[in-house]
């Protein structure tokens, strides 16, 4: 569990009472198995900052790209989040925005409802508002560049953010729902699928290594008995054929690229 200053003091069922503390966000530290996917469960009070994250290709010796997902799984009537401009921005009319503060409003807030799903290519200029509790899936990164935290005594990294953010209108292809189907990210780095019950052949077949299985329903268990998870929980399994799906109605999979 990790506290942040836009987290919750009290988080919602299945998780645990916090005893004060303001958690923001619960981390499945990568195994060896899949140390290129993070797993992290967030919950949202206040807004986070306006932030965007390099590429392998832009992040600098000691950085590490950033690519991720958000599924939304619980979410307030108002609840929100930015990502993209409303328009073409240059880096200066970025900078001069971040440093006035109304590089806020020159974002793309979007409604979020529970089941909504947004991939975010690295250099996606994002922030997530309050009233949310997401999955999200990533780039094993910690690599964040702030454009602006709401007058948060916390540093900016102004010059980084501007050499890698994108200064466009998110793409609409990038936005889905979990409805879609089984498939819901299949990108360069990791891929996420939902899945009802036990998995067919085609999700067999898309994992035959080792992955990451996170029960939204019902829990999924080792075939052997080693281990078990249920809601809250993350499971790893060294082949899909090694779990067992009985006790399974709603769970996401996900494993890298």
């Amino acid at each position: 569990m990790v506290e942040k200053v836009w987290g919750r003091d009290v988080l919602p069922a299945p998780f645990a009472s916090t005893h004060g503390e303001r958690i923001g966000e619960i981390w499945f530290e990568p195994p060896v198995e899949v140390p290129q996917v993070l797993v992290k469960y967030l919950f949202t009070n206040e807004k986070l900052s306006v932030q965007v994250h390099p590429s392998d290709s832009t992040a600098l010796p000691g950085e590490a790209g950033k690519e991720e997902c958000w599924l939304v799984l619980d979410a307030e009537p108002d609840a929100r989040l930015a990502i993209g401009f409303e328009r073409e921005m240059t880096p200066a009319e970025i900078a001069a925005a971040a440093q006035d503060g109304s590089i806020e409003s020159l974002l793309t807030w979007h409604p979020a409802r529970p089941g909504d799903l947004f991939y975010l290519p690295a250099g996606t200029v994002h922030a997530i508002g309050p009233g949310l509790a997401l999955v999200e899936v990533q780039q094993t990164s910690d690599t964040t560049f702030r454009l602006y935290d709401y007058g948060r005594p916390r540093e900016l990294h102004l010059e980084r953010a501007l050499a890698v953010a994108e200064g466009v209108p998110y793409a609409a292809c990038h936005r889905r729902s979990i409805a879609d189907g089984p498939v819901l990210v299949d990108g360069p780095h990791f891929r996420l699928d939902r899945i009802e019950g036990a998995p067919d052949a085609a999700t067999l077949a898309a994992y035959p290594g080792a992955l990451l299985a996170l029960p939204l329903e019902g829990e999924v268990a080792a075939k052997d008995g080693s281990a078990r998870a249920g809601a809250g929980e993350c499971l790893v399994a060294d082949g899909l054929g090694s779990l067992d799906f009985s006790a399974a109605h709603v769970t996401l999979l996900t494993r890298a690229a």
